[in-house]
């Protein structure tokens, strides 16, 4: 019986947000099983590139490889990796390098009573 109790807090910088994340599970499946939204779900496995983002605080470890296409070299020792590839081993501190979708503008109407248009 390996289970683990513990669990390390990862906070989405741009958001200020933070979710509880085992250190056996991706930063993206810890986000997903509470039903976050804040770092981009894409193929996760590693191979897409949309789930991409910043450690700025903390260490994380490889779950798996992560495709060149998305993460260079120089990228991964500048901190960034994607989410659905790696697990906390501490608390972390991340930013998406990606387009974030931020729930609450969807829908936003100005003070007219117009939807913006392009």
């Amino acid at each position: 019986m390996h289970a683990t109790s513990v669990r390390y807090q990862v906070t989405i910088k741009q958001t200020g947000e933070s979710f509880p994340c085992s250190p056996e599970e991706s930063l993206l499946a810890g986000m997903a099983r509470l039903g976050r939204r804040g770092i981009p779900v894409g193929c996760l496995n590693g191979g897409c590139g949309v789930c991409k983002v910043r450690l700025l605080r903390g260490e994380a470890q490889k779950l798996g490889p992560v495709s060149r296409a998305h993460v260079t070299v120089d990228e991964e020792l500048a901190g960034y990796s994607l989410a659905c590839r790696v697990a906390p081993q501490c608390e972390i501190e991340l930013e998406v390098a990606g387009k974030m979708q931020k729930p609450f503008f969807k829908g936003f109407v100005f003070q007219t009573g117009q939807v913006p248009t392009k």
